[in-house]
């Protein structure tokens, strides 16, 4: 078995509907087909190699010698120096047109250079070895609804051993040696065949095409560009809904039960993801994620869920694969997620806020859009007052959350600015008036600690929330309130971790309902150099922003937590939410970020 290795040493490859990890060592170990929300069948990265993994490295080699991707691409490239010569391995998967493809595609740089490769298909998330057969030159693996067909060049000598296909040929200078993986269903004929050199050179050009688009030209621009990349092979393109990860189960504590599945589509996601392709000059992607946003929502405002599907999907029930150990042996190993039953307000004041944005950018809406909002609000005024599980999904009794009453008054003062900023639209202003300062004041009687002059996580607790940071960025207090100052330095001084921040107080993460901890959140650690930026700090808060860049792993991708203690990321990667707080605080400390 071979030794887990660490999230950070994992890049992404996807085609805008799926992804895969590949590990520094040339093994994928991690594919959901066809969809990213579908079963795996390379799933290693949660238990072993007999749970699935496709290696092709030179024979008897460890890590690579370095890796990159293709300047402006999510085209990977790793490469290895050897005794006997250099040799790279190209991993990219084209946007589809029928069935998704894997392309693995190995040069020859110098020298000559032993390979082997070793594919081991394990579908259903490592739990059923497939029927394997040659047919057409290739290799065919079926089990149930899937269907695998694996094509190599004719000199690759290939033999089944062990319930695996394992191969073995020797490239040279200048040489290219090409493999690809199709999946398509079982009871279906073989899709196309896409020549893989093509391909390459396609998807090089689209890349580079869109990463052409973004606006940004900030000291920045590697990095958001970057970002902006991973935001890109997180999304859905049939639908536009963005997932918040490419992974279920990677722990927030090795060893520990923390670990959900990050597969779908969060709602509290939607402002900050419109507000960084915006600013960005990315209005079709926005434009897309906005319509998936109307279509999921739509409904009775009663159920209105925190995520979704990548396909507005409502019901996603969380079940445990027993017959994975975990990463680092962190189980269970979950699939679906069970938050999505929770009652979060806060979900509410997002949507309004997104779609302001959206209409503020210049996003047309018909007035279907209008009425579910108010529909919304109506709601919420008579829902707000209530407890709930808030933003982190604690697992544990509800409570009155600071953030999510905040949302509430957020989405009551977007109702209102957007009454008086579009007459056209019909609705009482007053009345949403009215519970905007209703809301307002109970938050700073309730919420707000006068004596440690900060707001807390809960009404009458004394834990404090990373989220409080966001309180100017939404507008509820302005930036040189001392109430608001107070809570950034209080969140700075309790929260923080060598310039890091948790997502809450030790004694809130206790009270979650779940054992163990978790590290420093990435997102939250973003919000901290926004909000010391808005509060005059301009210097510190780049210090820190500069600071979190050096936490991205080798080819610029973050998971959703850090390790301060152990130094490596943790959860589950790469996390949009992560990568979305990055672009916005690019923007923000250039000057470039959307209002809203």
């Amino acid at each position: 078995m071979t030794p887990t290795q660490r999230i950070e040493d994992y890049a992404l490859i996807g085609d805008l509907q799926t992804a895969a990890l590949v590990g520094k060592d040339g093994s994928i170990d991690w594919l959901c087909l066809p969809r990213f929300d579908s079963a795996a069948c390379f799933a290693a990265l949660l238990g072993d190699e007999e749970n699935g993994h496709w290696r092709i490295a030179p024979k008897g080699a460890g890590h690579c010698t370095r890796r990159g991707y293709r300047e402006n691409t999510l085209i990977l490239e790793s490469e290895w120096e050897t005794r006997t010569g250099t040799v790279k391995v190209v991993d990219f998967m084209p946007q589809r047109d029928t069935a998704p493809d894997v392309m693995r595609i190995v040069e020859g740089v110098s020298g000559s250079v032993e390979m082997s490769a070793t594919l081991r298909l394990r579908f259903d998330y490592g739990s059923i070895v497939p029927w394997m057969r040659r047919a057409d030159g290739s290799r065919v693996a079926i089990a149930g609804p899937d269907s695998v067909w694996l094509r190599s060049e004719p000199q690759v000598k290939t033999w089944g051993q062990q319930y695996s296909t394992c191969s073995s040929f020797t490239v040279g200078e200048g040489e290219k040696v090409a493999f690809v993986l199709t999946w398509h269903p079982s009871h279906k004929p073989r899709p196309p065949q896409i020549d893989p050199l093509a391909a390459l050179e396609h998807s090089t050009h689209d890349w580079r095409t869109w990463a052409a688009r973004c606006r940004y030209e900030g000291p920045y621009r590697d990095a958001v560009v970057r970002s902006l990349i991973t935001l890109k092979a997180l999304t859905y393109a049939p639908t536009g809904g963005i997932v918040a990860a490419a992974t279920t189960s990677l722990p927030e504590e090795p060893g520990g039960v923390r670990n959900w599945d990050y597969r779908y589509c969060w709602l509290r996601d939607a402002t900050l993801t419109l507000g960084a392709l915006l600013s960005a000059g990315y209005l079709d992607e926005a434009r897309a994620w906005r319509d998936w946003l109307l279509r999921a929502v739509a409904g009775d405002p009663a159920d209105l869920q925190i995520m979704y599907g990548v396909a507005g999907e409502r019901r996603l029930p969380e079940t445990e694969v027993p017959w994975l150990s975990g990463y680092a042996g962190s189980a269970p190993v979950r699939v679906g997620n069970e938050a999505v039953g929770q009652l979060q307000l806060d979900v509410y004041g997002e949507v309004m806020d997104a779609l302001a944005v959206a209409r503020d950018a210049g996003l047309t809406s018909e007035e279907h859009a209008w009425n579910l909002q108010l529909s919304l609000l109506g709601f919420l005024e008579s829902t707000w007052r209530e407890p709930d599980e808030g933003l982190w999904e604690v697992r544990s009794p509800r409570r009155h959350f600071v953030h999510s009453k905040v949302m509430a008054w957020v989405a009551a003062d977007r109702a209102v600015r957007t009454l008086e900023d579009y007459p056209a639209l019909h609705g009482d202003a007053a009345r949403w008036r009215a519970m905007r300062e209703e809301v307002h004041r109970e938050v700073c009687e309730k919420g707000y600690d006068a004596e440690r002059n900060t707001f807390t996580q809960s009404y009458g607790s004394r834990e404090l929330d990373a989220a409080t940071l966001l309180i100017p960025r939404l507008g509820f207090l302005p930036p040189d309130d001392p109430r608001v100052i107070g809570t950034v330095d209080a969140v700075r001084a309790e929260l923080g971790a060598d310039g890091l921040v948790r997502r809450y107080s030790p004694a809130g993460a206790a009270a979650d309902g779940l054992p163990g901890r978790e590290g420093t959140f990435v997102a939250c650690s973003f919000w901290l150099a926004d909000a010391l930026r808005m509060t005059g700090r301009v210097k510190e808060a780049r210090e820190r922003f500069e600071q979190l860049l050096t936490l991205r792993n080798d080819v610029g991708l973050l998971a959703e937590e850090y390790d301060v203690a152990g130094g490596r990321q943790l959860g589950n990667f790469p996390q949009a939410f992560s990568h979305i707080a990055l672009v916005n605080t690019a923007l923000a400390l250039s000057g470039e970020e959307t209002a809203g």
